[in-house]
């Protein structure tokens, strides 16, 4: 390939003889090396970050990242108590946030990574946006869709199932819960 990346000279090569560089000959080594793909366990501890974000405005630390081809396109938190909103779960936002990054509601290369099992509204926007995949931290049994109560992100009787991951990072997950609840419970 002329002038292609086969034949690009190594700049450290030049500097070491003695030869002049040529400006721009050498691309940055993340132009030319793939970044590795964020793990499951990165994506929690992110969305872990976003859930303690939610505390500030009194709201339950929930947290959610959504993933596509191995890199964050969104991020959200719980902001129920923030805009005054019964819907505006950390899920809810994170997939409005992909769908705007993405161009499309379809929203099929994205797996969404949330602290706490989703519930019934969430999973069914999970459904409805035909998400690839969730991973989730704490498991729900009072209120989870995913597995725990429910399970309708692998109902065969609707017209999208999605791969679930649970217990990701499930002790931080459902510690952060605990403790925003023994300040606000007797």
């Amino acid at each position: 390939m002329p002038g292609g990346m086969a034949e690009r000279t190594n700049a450290r090569l030049l500097k070491s003889r003695g030869a002049p560089v040529p400006v721009g000959s050498n691309p940055t080594p993340s132009a030319v090396e793939p970044q590795p793909a964020i793990t499951h366990e990165r994506a929690m501890q992110l969305a872990l970050d976003e859930a303690e974000a939610a505390v500030a405005h009194g709201d339950v630390p929930v947290g959610a990242v959504a993933v596509a081809a191995g890199r964050v396109v969104a991020r959200a938190h719980n902001e129920r108590e923030l805009r005054r909103d019964p819907t505006a779960h950390a899920e809810l936002l994170a997939l409005r946030a992909a769908a705007l990054a993405l161009g499309s509601w379809r929203l099929g290369e994205v797996t969404l990574v949330v602290t706490l099992e989703p519930c019934t509204m969430c999973a069914g926007a999970l459904v409805a946006a035909r998400v690839g995949g969730l991973v989730f931290g704490a498991y729900d049994p009072r209120a989870g869709a995913c597995g725990s109560l429910y399970n309708l992100c692998c109902d065969p009787r609707l017209n999208h199932e999605l791969a679930v991951v649970g217990g990701v990072l499930e002790e931080q997950s459902a510690a952060i819960l605990r403790e925003f609840f023994a300040g606000r419970r007797p």
